[in-house]
């Protein structure tokens, strides 16, 4: 039973079931989008923290700078829906890239304090740059615009909307985790030296796992944005980091990945290998404790 709610097709059909059943026990469709919109960006944060072992702060930055793209391509340049989501993923990507590199140079609570100095950061400049985000009072009136001729005021219209790109981008995310990109992930963080020794560019995947989180990440803010008509200065503020933190933790990081597990009195190394059919699993749990070994191949993927 364990196995089966392991398995990545288990976990879409959940999310597929939440997006059908939201509709059905809510009476609100605001509060329904809410749910993914926010649901989309805990799972952007779990790729740096449950298969990076990155504990960010910075994700409130990606939040809203999406928020306030959205916002002045919609309401300013008068961009479509369409083209306006791959620039504000594009521009998620690249801050997200930048803080990475910048942040990653320093390991433990030194990381996680440069993220927080960053959130701090991106949040006063929204602040004291009222020109483009409205300080205080943020960027008001974002419009939502229509989608191919179907107008997307109506709430639940927006909602099936919303349902379409989270479910989409879900299966991006876990395709991301399941891939030889995510199990490199794993073992950087499972033994970063380790996967170091054996020539992983340790920095590159950290940065490119940071890009693709804050790329999602800033679509969901977006997508916030254009369902309250509002890029919010809270939505830039550290508390939004905290609160996405928060959720991808009590949602259980890495819930995605396969695992492999093994009595005590074996070794682990050979374990892994004989389960997964495949040699060079990297492990850090001693052989002595039943503790959860990440497999690159235990799914067979």
């Amino acid at each position: 039973m364990i196995r089966l709610l392991e398995r990545p097709i288990v976990h879409f059909a959940l999310a597929a079931a939440t997006a059908l059943v939201l509709p059905l026990v809510l009476r609100s469709g605001t509060l329904a989008s809410e749910i993914l919109i926010y649901g989309l960006a805990a799972a952007a944060c779990n790729l740096l923290l449950g298969y990076t072992g990155l504990l960010s702060f910075g994700q409130g930055i990606f939040f809203g700078l999406g928020s306030y793209a959205a916002g002045l391509l919609l309401l300013r340049a008068g961009w479509p829906v369409l083209a306006m989501l791959p620039a504000v993923a594009l521009v998620g990507a690249a801050t997200a890239a930048a803080v990475g590199w910048l942040s990653i140079r320093r390991q433990g609570v030194y990381f996680v304090m440069l993220t927080l100095a960053f959130s701090q950061l991106f949040y006063f400049l929204a602040y004291t740059l009222s020109d483009l985000t409205g300080g205080d009072n943020g960027l008001l009136n974002v419009p939502r615009p229509a989608l191919g001729g179907q107008p997307l005021s109506n709430p639940w219209t927006y909602y099936a909307f919303v349902a379409v790109l989270f479910l989409g981008l879900f299966a991006a995310l876990q395709r991301v985790a399941l891939s030889t990109f995510g199990r490199t992930l794993l073992a950087i963080r499972d033994n970063e030296a380790r996967a170091s020794a054996i020539g992983f560019p340790v920095r590159t995947f950290k940065v490119a796992a940071f890009a693709i989180s804050g790329a999602v990440t800033a679509l969901a803010g977006a997508l916030h944005a254009m369902l309250i008509g509002v890029a919010p200065l809270s939505n830039i503020e550290y508390h939004t980091s905290e609160t996405l933190l928060i959720m991808t933790i009590i949602g259980g990081p890495e819930t995605c990945s396969p695992r492999c597990w093994a009595p005590p009195s074996t070794s682990w190394p050979a374990t892994c290998s004989r389960r997964s059919g495949r040699a060079g699993c990297c492990c850090s749990a001693p052989s002595s404790s039943p503790s959860p070994c990440s497999c690159s191949a235990a799914s067979g993927a």
